[in-house]
């Protein structure tokens, strides 16, 4: 299998992803971005073009997209499913210093980023972003193209809809769900399922 990578979608996050993919063994050929952006470096990798140059790179490389999601997952899922369409391959990115268990799931387009620990039987979902030190234990599941932030426990069980962003330091009491598109704030504690999205806050947590 090749390790050509192409990433799609610049900032913050990518540059956390190309340290990941770096250390996983990947060679990143370049950052697919937005016109005005060609011709900058992003960390050490080249933007070579816009996402209009994903069929040039079908076959000779895979793809992860790298912009990052808190509100809205639109973008990441356009991007996705133009990936998808084109006929590309979607990476999976576990960077070397993670933990993941070989009784775990981890479908297409996800990354995994640096002391992450994925335990038994937990499945993530196609294009999630699991963030330095998350911790996703036995049984847990995170739906497609949700983001579990830095430092975010998600106990036991847990079922973690689609779309959901889990900020920072938040935890997530064993057994609990969340809807799809639910947005939990750094530092939560998340005792009760969430069953409807919004924007959710505090200990106790309350939805604003």
């Amino acid at each position: 299998m090749t390790k050509n990578l192409i990433l799609v979608g610049g900032g913050g996050h990518c540059k956390s992803v190309i340290d990941a993919a770096c250390s996983a063994g990947f060679h990143i050929l370049g950052v697919l971005d937005t016109l005005e952006n060609i011709g900058k470096s992003i960390l050490d990798v080249k933007i070579i073009g816009d996402d209009s140059l994903i069929n040039e790179y079908i076959g000779s490389a895979m793809f992860v997209v790298t912009v990052g999601s808190i509100k809205k997952t639109a973008l990441r899922i356009k991007l996705h499913n133009m990936i998808i369409d084109a006929g590309g391959r979607l990476a999976t990115i576990v960077a070397s210093t993670a933990h993941v268990s070989k009784y775990a799931t981890i479908d297409e387009g996800s990354v995994i980023l640096h002391n992450t620990c994925i335990n038994a039987d937990a499945r993530i979902g196609k294009s999630c972003i699991i963030n330095t030190f998350a911790n996703i234990e036995h049984e847990a599941e995170i739906g497609d193209f949700s983001h579990i932030s830095t430092g975010a426990m998600v106990n036991g069980a847990c079922k973690i809809g689609k779309s959901v962003f889990i900020g920072s330091q938040s935890v997530l009491a064993q057994c609990v769900s969340v809807a799809d598109y639910a947005i939990v704030s750094a530092g939560t504690f998340v005792s009760k399922n969430i069953q409807e999205k919004g924007i959710y806050a505090g200990n106790p947590m309350r939805k604003f």
